[in-house]
């Protein structure tokens, strides 16, 4: 299951892909820098649905709802797993 930190670790990973700041990001987002700051550190303790898709946008990223799966992993699942274990050798 996705949470908070994975979109954000997301956001941080495409932010840096596409070069942009901080400030150049919440700019295109229409965004406070400190927003998208605290959002990337994890010490956002909320934010509404708008203003992530705004950010999600500004980066060419979006946010999808797909029927629950218990049972089998996702492809995102899988290679989050195997990041993690590279992380961890």
């Amino acid at each position: 299951m996705i949470d908070m930190d994975d979109i954000a670790r997301a956001i941080v990973t495409q932010r840096k892909r596409v070069g942009l700041t901080q400030h150049q990001l919440a700019n295109q987002a229409r965004v406070g820098r400190d927003l998208i700051a605290k959002l990337e550190t994890g010490r956002l303790p909320e934010l509404g649905i708008k203003k992530l898709l705004r950010i999600l946008h500004a980066l060419g990223l979006d946010l999808r709802v797909t029927t629950l799966n218990l049972k089998r992993p996702t492809l995102e699942d899988l290679r989050a797993e195997e990041e993690e274990e590279d992380k961890a050798r």
